[in-house]
């Protein structure tokens, strides 16, 4: 499997931990002391880690560092939007759109000479 294509496998999976450790205790433990969530936050967190470093390093031999930032920003908000809209119950807006033109644009430029 390529290094470009086993770093965003192993990005998108750790975006998915990212994202309910930032965000899931807002939902599900929003009557719960914040020390409480965040002990919850870092122990999803580690599995975040557990792919993210990998995830870097493997990318990092055929990808330079501007253009594995990228990647992870695109991938973030990908995994983001349904993450808010399906699980967080956020209504889902243009801007939305908006932003993901934005990221494709930079997707452009980060990537065009390689």
């Amino acid at each position: 499997m390529p290094a470009s294509l086993q770093t965003l496998i192993l990005l998108t999976f750790s975006n998915v931990f990212m994202t309910f450790a930032w965000y899931a205790h807002l939902k599900d433990m929003n009557n719960q002391p914040w020390v409480i969530a965040a002990f919850a936050s870092w122990a999803i967190a580690l599995f975040e880690y557990l792919l993210q470093v990998p995830a870097n390093r493997i990318g990092f031999t055929v990808l330079s560092l501007p253009q594995l930032k990228i990647m992870q920003e695109v991938i973030s908000l990908t995994v983001f939007v349904p993450f808010a809209v399906l699980y967080m119950k956020a209504e889902l807006k243009w801007d939305f759109l908006w932003a993901a033109l934005c990221l494709v644009g930079a997707v452009y430029f980060m990537f065009r000479s390689a």
